[in-house]
């Protein structure tokens, strides 16, 4: 037990290394614990911790005065420094003739305050909110994210850190913004939307446009945040009309929203980040010269930009282990399928109701009728016949358009919805739908270009 083994080389016990009163306390410590804890060797461990003097110098009236400036003074709003705290406190021993603490003891009374209740009384409560409790269910039978596929959705924005370019001048077009649809359980990709336009209701219905035309389903809940966006009637009129639950995130939650926000920065450092014309110079706007701008280093088109970010998402991502899963989310998605059958009631058809349903409406929401040249939707013209009457010619129709299909237009002209073709609609015509979209964004972008850069000429 304390160096009673033989040598090696002599085969003779060596001198003990303690002397015999040592040796008797460390026997008796180690059979009391052996008694008391069913372990001798816990008896034998030193107790550094217990040595000395613990008890505190400090007498108690200071102590007392200075756990109270620490929660009066030092944790308000006004965020003043320790230094100025600690002068004000010494000031109060010195009134009440109590010994003053000192600048280090101070210092670590605050530190060994609870870091949440601290940053909440100085800086409120979302600074404090990383410091808040990290609860992982509610109860132990509890999903943390939903029992099965399309049972909770996310849906959410971001701004990507790529800058485009026109594919047929090579003029940078700007930074693209993605809509993501995530579903929870099996945290696979539903669907995705690239668009130009900042985030708005119709990004919200196109995500879902676009789930419903590669699953032909829709989560039974989408989870958003408190976005205006998310506000608008004819997003909720949507979910309405398909039974989708609406729930919105706490505000300045984030971790409600961790299964999107997390795929933000897996997006961006394993995919746009190795892309030509990232944006990742521009964070420090002081280092930025013309051989880094990334305006001037922008090659890639909307197209192929999208075509891109479909392979990465729908077969790379899709394809590779989550750490929080354990298995790839395509093996996820899968699994709970077979586990929880298809739900064949919950299919839903692409067909012309649901595109209708899916149409959002431009910033106003209705437009004249120009006679010989129809209703301007987006800087772009459309025409029916029923312009021609004299009854609708100079009025204002409401107006639907497809983000998907520049070459149509829908206006409710005599009591229905009347299809309008633009002058590009022999172009789109023979077309596939994913041709389409992305002529019809980049199209778009260029007319929205054009028409600034014409308001801000002298």
């Amino acid at each position: 037990m304390v160096n009673w083994f033989l040598s090696r080389d002599e085969g003779q016990p060596p001198e003990p290394q303690a002397s015999p009163r040592t040796l008797r306390r460390w026997l008796a410590a180690y059979r009391s614990a052996e008694h008391t804890l069913g372990c001798g060797y816990l008896g034998l461990l030193p107790r550094t911790i217990e040595r000395g003097n613990r008890a505190h110098k400090l007498p108690e009236p200071a102590r007392a005065l200075m756990a109270e400036f620490i929660g009066k003074d030092y944790e308000t709003l006004k965020q003043k420094t320790k230094t100025a705290s600690w002068l004000a406190l010494g000031l109060a021993c010195e009134k009440q003739g109590v010994a003053a603490p000192s600048y280090r003891t101070f210092s670590e009374a605050v530190r060994d305050r609870p870091r949440f209740t601290q940053v909440l009384k100085r800086s409120g409560p979302r600074a404090a909110y990383p410091y808040e409790a990290f609860h992982l269910e509610l109860e132990l039978t509890t999903p943390r994210h939903g029992d099965r596929p399309f049972e909770i959705g996310h849906i959410d924005h971001t701004e990507l850190d790529l800058e485009c370019v026109c594919s047929l001048t090579g003029r940078v077009l700007g930074r693209p913004w993605m809509t993501l649809l995530t579903d929870a359980f099996s945290r696979r990709i539903l669907a995705f939307y690239l668009t130009f336009d900042s985030p708005s209701y119709r990004s919200c219905m196109m995500v879902l446009r676009e789930s419903v035309h590669r699953q032909a389903r829709l989560p039974q809940v989408v989870v958003v945040d408190g976005g205006c966006e998310f506000q608008s009637t004819y997003f909720e009129t949507l979910l309405a009309r398909y039974e989708c639950t609406k729930k919105t995130r706490p505000p300045a939650k984030a971790r409600f929203g961790s299964v999107c926000e997390r795929l933000f920065g897996t997006t961006n450092t394993q995919f746009l980040y190795n892309l030509q014309g990232n944006t990742q110079a521009t964070r420090n706007v002081r280092q930025v010269t013309k051989s880094v701008d990334p305006k001037r280093l922008a090659v890639w088109s909307f197209k192929d930009l999208h075509a891109r970010f479909d392979e990465y998402l729908y077969e790379i991502y899709d394809s590779r282990d989550h750490p929080a899963l354990g298995q790839t989310p395509r093996e996820a998605y899968e699994a709970g399928l077979t586990q929880s059958r298809h739900r064949l009631h919950r299919i839903i058809p692409y067909d012309r109701e649901f595109l209708i349903h899916t149409l959002p409406a431009p910033r106003q929401e209705t437009a004249k009728a120009v006679p010989g040249r129809g209703i301007k939707v987006h800087y772009l013209f459309y025409w029916c016949d029923l312009f021609r009457d004299p009854q609708v010619e100079k009025t204002r129709v409401a107006v639907r358009y497809d983000p998907f299909d520049a070459g149509s237009a829908f206006a409710f002209v005599q009591d229905r919805w009347t299809e309008c073709h633009s002058e590009y609609y022999a172009v789109f015509r023979d077309r596939s739908e994913r041709e389409v979209m992305l002529a019809s964004h980049e199209l778009r972008k260029r007319q929205q270009n054009y028409a600034r850069r014409f308001n801000d000429s002298p």
